[in-house]
């Protein structure tokens, strides 16, 4: 969906609203601030008026003490300004950045698993940086942009009305039709640079990911080059950007020294029909040539607000979006007494994985599915644990229809363990309290006896404060399924599903796991997915699951 330019500046200026009251101060702050700037230039007008007698404000010497009190203020205010902008602008990233994080755990996984993974980092990181151009650098200096124009023009036109109404018609060109103009013309650039960036950071991530493949099959060379041509498609837009921002700086500079010529024409005639004084001459001009300050700031944000539009418009894309399955807070919240799936359809799509499915998990034992890749068997795992819902049939727990029960109670009650487990980067430690953040290091320890790993874990040099690196890069595939099983140990959950939990292993190493579930079974409900006959030796039942059917 694709928002104006005027909705997006609401909704922004809507998050603003808790920190109103240190907008104001930046405010007032930026336009004090200004006029200090405005009346140095404006006072040395007057002195100069005062050496050759046409005008005399002040002594001379009054004059000169004023400008200089006024010179320090100026800093002051100018310090004050920038200082409260930028805490405004930090603090409403950080409130930007947890209701993303919050918005993308309401989506995950159904609505995440086939997004562009690069796109939503650019999304988190780069985008989000840029909304700091609104918040500190757009919304205070429009206000004060207006506030100031207001103020000089009532200056100026003190003097003369057309004097006032020229001030005005320069201050609107240069700080809103020029904008206006510069912002038309490069706003699709600015909405593709910003999509093609988070497109070539995916691409800079997935070759990453698969440089191992990359080098064994000698296709280093063709990805170079497409990273190029990419990197050049996005220098292309750059550049597109960077020549609309030079036509914005070569008009601004030019209005802002033709207007104050014209004023300087227009007070001379005025001033020869006897309708100004001499100081209608001069102080007008002086005023007009040190007043765009505030104006330029505005015409200044022409292609950067353009991106910064574009930016706000794929964060708010993904603040709008509502999940597949939205949680349960309202609802119940139970214990554990078994589980069953009944008449239920499940589709991807036009493609239907589960048909008519029914399947019953007692309170204790262990029931297996197996079936060939594909066939549904994971879905059904996932329909339990409600990361998707059915399009027909009940899934139900302890006899409730489990989008009957609050998220939170349903996900205490079970644990999954998936084929692929991911780590993060920290310790093993760390990684296992995920499951339990309170959890002493004799269960961390029981857990990881368990899963089979606790041995390895000893064997290194550091123990259990082993960092596993950036995605568990120092663990084997085998050793990271052992802890998400020993997570899955930990979590103690009274419904276990797993899911191809010893794909990895060796034959060894699953039989200490299967026989650790096995000990379970007395006190858990345990669904096991695995196309290993090996595996399924330990199902008091298991269900074959062909052509989205269960036998």
């Amino acid at each position: 969906m694709r928002r104006s330019k005027v909705n997006i500046m609401l909704r922004l200026a809507r998050l603003a609203k808790p920190l109103l009251h240190i907008m104001a101060i930046a405010v007032t702050m930026g336009v004090l601030g200004f006029l200090c700037a405005e009346f140095i230039t404006i006072l040395g007008g007057y002195a100069a008026l005062n050496v050759i007698g046409f005008e005399r404000v002040l002594p001379l010497g009054g004059l000169f003490v004023l400008l200089g009190v006024i010179a320090l203020l100026r800093g002051v205010l100018h310090y004050a300004e920038q200082y409260s902008n930028h805490y405004i602008a930090f603090r409403l990233l950080a409130i930007l950045r947890d209701k993303l994080f919050g918005k993308l755990r309401e989506l995950c996984p159904a609505k995440l698993e086939c997004r562009d993974k690069g796109s939503l980092i650019s999304v988190i990181t780069t985008d989000i940086e840029l909304l700091e151009v609104f918040y500190a650098h757009t919304i205070s200096p429009i206000m004060i942009a207006v506030i100031m124009s207001v103020i000089m023009v009532m200056f100026i036109g003190s003097y003369h009305a057309v004097l006032g109404v020229i001030a005005a018609v320069a201050y609107l060109f240069v700080g809103a039709v020029v904008p206006v103009i510069i912002s038309k013309s490069c706003g699709r650039s600015a909405e593709a640079f910003r999509r093609e960036s988070g497109s070539l950071n995916s691409f800079v991530l997935e070759n990453l990911y698969g440089i191992s493949e990359l080098i064994q099959y000698g296709m280093g060379s063709q990805r170079i080059d497409e990273m190029k041509r990419r990197t050049e498609q996005l220098s292309e837009k750059e550049s597109m950007l960077k020549r609309s921002e030079g036509i914005n700086f070569a008009i601004t500079t030019a209005a802002v020294v033709v207007f104050p010529l014209i004023m300087l024409a227009v007070s001379g005639a005025l001033y020869s029909a006897g309708a100004v004084g001499f100081d209608g001459v001069i102080i007008p001009t002086v005023a007009m040539f040190s007043s765009f300050g505030p104006v330029i700031a505005l015409a200044n944000l022409g292609g950067g607000l353009q991106q910064t539009f574009a930016a706000a418009d794929r964060v708010l894309d993904i603040l709008d979006e509502q999940p597949s399955v939205p949680e349960i807070s309202g609802g119940a919240d139970v214990g554990f007494s078994g589980a069953a799936a009944e008449n239920v359809t499940f589709s991807y799509g036009d493609d239907v994985v589960l048909d008519g499915v029914s399947a019953e998990i007692p309170e204790h034992g262990v029931v297996g599915i197996t079936g060939r890749s594909g066939s549904g068997k994971s879905t059904l795992l996932r329909l339990f644990m409600r990361f998707w819902e059915a399009q027909s049939g009940e899934v139900a727990v302890s006899g409730r229809d489990i989008r009957e029960i609050n998220t939170s109670s349903l996900r205490r009650s079970e644990s999954l363990v998936t084929q692929d487990t991911h780590l993060f980067h920290d310790t093993i430690e760390e990684n296992l309290r995920i499951a339990k953040p309170d959890a002493t290091h004799q269960e961390l320890e029981s857990a990881c006896e368990k899963a089979a790993i606790h041995d390895f874990i000893m064997s290194l040099p550091e123990g259990y404060k082993t960092q596993v690196g950036e995605l568990g890069e120092t663990m084997s595939g085998g050793e990271r399924q052992r802890l998400g099983v020993a997570r899955a140990f930990l979590h103690d959950a009274p419904f276990l599903l797993l899911d191809e939990p010893t794909s990895n292993l060796d034959v060894l190493n699953e039989a200490v796991i299967l026989k650790s579930v096995l000990s379970e079974k007395d006190e858990r409900a345990v669904l096991l997915v695995s196309h290993r006959s090996s595996t399924m030796r330990i199902a008091d039942k298991t269900y074959s699951v062909e052509s989205g059917r269960l036998s």
